[in-house]
């Protein structure tokens, strides 16, 4: 069984026991959290549609906090002696898929 989940204006397929880096969340490290689900795949069965995934969960936990790659940039602007260099580093949260649960069939 695999779901895709949604966070972050991202989209990302996880099965249970996968990490995965996502956008801040906000928590400390160790505590647990629901990712919404977009489609869930169990088998031959596939749910897709809002009244489908209704109370269906996938629950992960905050495993710690890590930083992306280090982006450089520089902007220049010829004749007017403007020169300005920056960088930046995105932050992300670790999250370990502890389980997907789906309601019984009706």
């Amino acid at each position: 069984m695999y779901a895709v989940i949604r966070s972050g204006g991202k989209q990302e397929r996880v099965a249970e026991g996968q990490q995965l880096r996502v956008e801040l969340l906000g928590l400390p490290a160790g505590s647990d959290v629901e990712l919404d689900p977009v489609l869930v795949v169990d088998d031959d069965r596939v749910l897709a549609t809002p009244e489908q995934l209704a109370g269906t969960v996938v629950a992960a936990r905050i495993v710690g906090e890590e930083l992306g790659p280090k982006i450089r940039g520089f902007t220049y602007q010829s004749k007017a002696r403007r020169r300005r260099r920056w960088g930046h580093r995105q932050h992300y949260a670790t999250v370990e898929i502890t389980a997907i649960t789906v309601p019984a069939a009706r």
